[in-house]
């Protein structure tokens, strides 16, 4: 299903080999095992997920599917070797997490990646028309300060020094915005005092809050002196969250919107 779910198989089944070999021909018990491919797989694996972090919650699913393979091999090779048969109970709980750590992949994999094709057509209602819907939840961040605690600061004192400067910002569209139409976008900088603000660079990005794989960034051009444009094109209707920057000299000014594009 994706790289998630291939990756818990393939380690599952490494562990299994690993814990069948060393009672198979290294001679060890079934427990002994089972403990030395744990250890093994706790001291190979965690390394390598800090060098290369997967995030979290996949860590953690990987973690305890590693050592839960590792775990029901022990203890089903050591029933077999006593001539007995596995107890329900711990095969219950195995059985548990193994079920509750597929669907924590599978829910991983729909959040970052959305619903397959056929998935899709056979959970979701049918749309009408040329309406356009997706199954992934990316997200919108708009600052980056939200994953690096050491930018808070430094966001914060930009948004004092932005007040203390108090520029005047105007921006819009020229026309109607229509999805996949070419749209003239507009944004006029003044000082506290009405002057305009000349020589600046214009940039920013809107952001589509239910798919961050359509966001679009942009470049403004100066027409007259404080007064810039561009033209673009968003490609689906609805909400944008629109994220502007204003850099002139050491002077940084952000403006954060929100507008509403009209289908077709």
């Amino acid at each position: 299903m994706n790289n998630l779910l291939l990756s818990l198989g393939l380690g599952a089944g490494l562990i299994l080999l690993a814990n069948f070999w060393l009672v198979c021909l290294a001679c060890l018990s079934a427990k002994q095992a089972s403990a030395a491919v744990a250890l093994a797989t706790i001291g190979l694996y965690v390394p390598y997920s800090i060098i290369r972090w997967p995030g979290g919650d996949v860590f953690a699913i990987r973690l305890a599917i590693y050592l839960l393979a590792s775990l029901v091999c022990g203890m089903l090779m050591s029933a077999r070797a006593g001539g007995k048969s596995l107890h329900w109970e711990p095969a219950v709980i195995s059985g548990f997490f193994v079920v509750l750590a597929v669907l924590c992949a599978a829910f991983a994999t729909v959040s970052e990646q959305g619903l397959t094709p056929s998935l899709w057509r056979w959970l979701l209602p049918g749309t009408s028309g040329k309406r356009e819907v997706t199954s992934v939840f990316p997200g919108v961040i708009s600052h980056d300060f939200q994953k690096k605690e050491a930018l808070y600061n430094e966001y914060i004192q930009q948004v004092e020094r932005q007040r203390e400067r108090g520029w005047q910002v105007q921006k819009g569209w020229l026309s109607q915005p229509v999805a996949n139409g070419p749209m003239a976008f507009r944004v006029a900088v003044q000082t506290r005092e009405g002057e305009p603000v000349f020589g600046a660079t214009i940039g920013g990005q809107f952001l589509r809050p239910s798919n961050s794989q359509q966001d679009v960034a942009f470049n403004l051009v100066e027409r007259t002196p404080g007064v810039y444009e561009t033209e673009l094109k968003l490609p689906l209707a609805g909400n944008w969250n629109l994220v502007l920057r204003i850099q002139k000299g050491e002077n940084i000014h952000e403006v954060r919107a929100l507008t509403q594009i009209l289908s077709r």
